[in-house]
């Protein structure tokens, strides 16, 4: 097998793709083929350090493929197809040892790719909008960075459960994109987006705010929330949120703050397979759609990694081994 492996934290340049002897899979496990890999920022922040890994490290936690031995103890059958997205790190390889606890067998309707692109990110808006936030008909809710991987579903997975949604983008092409998913309204991150969103509610404010971007959009993030509003900060894009004086959500509306991670939300094989299992229908059936816009080859990860950081990707990305 070939891999990605980092050996210090740091930029794009300190992915090196390496040879590496693969064992047959143990107990409980199998080997998997990768046919696409999923790129999400949280990669980012494990390669620069952000998110601290023991050293050296491979990158990755989102793949599909197909599988090729089991070990003893295992039900899949060599020929299945799988996907997963909530680790162990290592998914930059073309293929690699793994549980067979941590896959879900991807159904005829989702591709490869489609399941290497949208996996985390649908898994992480399905837990968002209906396990974090419980969004009801009728809630506003705001998305900042919308026409990014996880921005385009959140917008769709909102309008399935009746929401209003404000999305917040760069430019007017991708704020047409977000429109094109399903928001209801845009508004440009240059403007005065707290504003903008209270000329839109009559002066009341979102439900809800689903923050990807962190410290760039706090401060506008609060100011954009109604009373008792929740602001849910799940990303980074920007910097992480750091040195906030809890006395600003009383002053600001008695407001409600979360920072969730994927990880307590799918933390059980059943979690895995139930929730797991429905973001697959959602994909199956088209109401959640994939916009797979960007692929690279696994040995052009570190362009991947600088065009990710510097959002000239819209939709998802993959990396093909």
């Amino acid at each position: 097998m070939t891999a990605i492996r980092i050996e210090a934290a740091g930029g794009p340049e300190v992915m090196r793709l390496v040879d590496i002897a693969l064992p047959d899979p143990g107990p409980g496990e199998v080997r998997i083929r990768h046919a696409a890999i999923g790129l999400n920022f949280i990669d980012t922040y494990h390669r620069s350090g952000l998110y601290p890994l023991p050293m050296p490290s491979g990158l990755g936690l989102e793949a599909a493929g197909v599988v090729e031995a089991a070990g003893a103890g295992v039900s899949l059958k060599p020929g299945t197809r799988v996907g997963y997205c909530w680790g162990p790190i290592g998914a930059y390889a073309t293929h690699r040892n793994i549980a067979a606890a941590q896959l879900v067998v991807l159904p005829d309707g989702v591709s490869d790719e489609m399941a290497a692109a949208g996996l985390l990110k649908g898994c992480t808006t399905e837990f968002l909008v209906d396990r974090c936030a419980r969004v009801q008909a009728g809630d506003w809710a705001l998305v900042p960075a919308a026409a990014g991987g996880v921005g385009l579903l959140l917008v769709q997975w909102l309008k399935a459960r009746g929401a209003i949604v404000i999305a917040v983008a760069g430019t007017a092409e991708k704020l047409a994109l977000a429109a094109a998913n399903g928001a209801d309204h845009g508004l440009l991150d240059s403007s005065d987006v707290a504003a903008g969103v209270r000329a839109l509610t009559g002066g009341r404010g979102v439900d809800v705010v689903f923050d990807g971007v962190g410290r760039a959009s706090w401060e506008s993030s609060l100011d954009s929330l109604k009373r008792r509003g929740l602001l849910i900060s799940f990303g980074n894009a920007s910097g992480p949120v750091s040195g906030v004086d809890l006395g600003i959500l009383a002053r600001k509306g008695s407001l409600f703050t979360t920072r969730p991670t994927l990880f307590d939300y799918y933390a059980t094989p059943a979690e895995r397979q139930e929730f797991g299992g429905r973001v697959l229908d959602m994909m199956a059936s088209g109401a959640l759609k994939l916009a797979v816009n960007q692929r690279y080859a696994l040995a052009d990860v570190a362009r991947a990694h600088a065009d990710l950081a510097a959002r000239k990707t819209t939709g998802s990305t993959v990396l093909i081994p």
